[in-house]
């Protein structure tokens, strides 16, 4: 036997507008990230030496792989370590 639906009502909740927050170097309006820049590179790394992924790092998709390739760089140069 089936049985009978109970008459029940979802509530519809409202769709939350969030502003999104910007890009440190889009607020900064650079273009590049520079591989000199240690202290700014330093905010973007792990203890351990791990790249902080772009939700964590707040970056937007052109300057994740801008400060991707500035941090490998710099790494290259000596400038940074790579394990922490």
């Amino acid at each position: 036997m089936a049985r009978p639906r109970k008459n029940t009502k979802r509530k519809k909740r409202k769709a939350r507008v969030t502003e999104q927050a910007k890009c440190r170097f889009c607020r900064e309006k650079t273009s590049q990230v520079d591989y000199k820049d240690i202290a700014t590179l330093g905010k973007m790394i792990t203890n351990q030496g791990k790249l902080f992924s772009r939700k964590r790092s707040g970056c937007c998709a052109r300057h994740q792989r801008s400060l991707t390739t500035a941090i490998k760089r710099a790494r290259f140069m000596g400038l940074m370590p790579y394990v922490g």
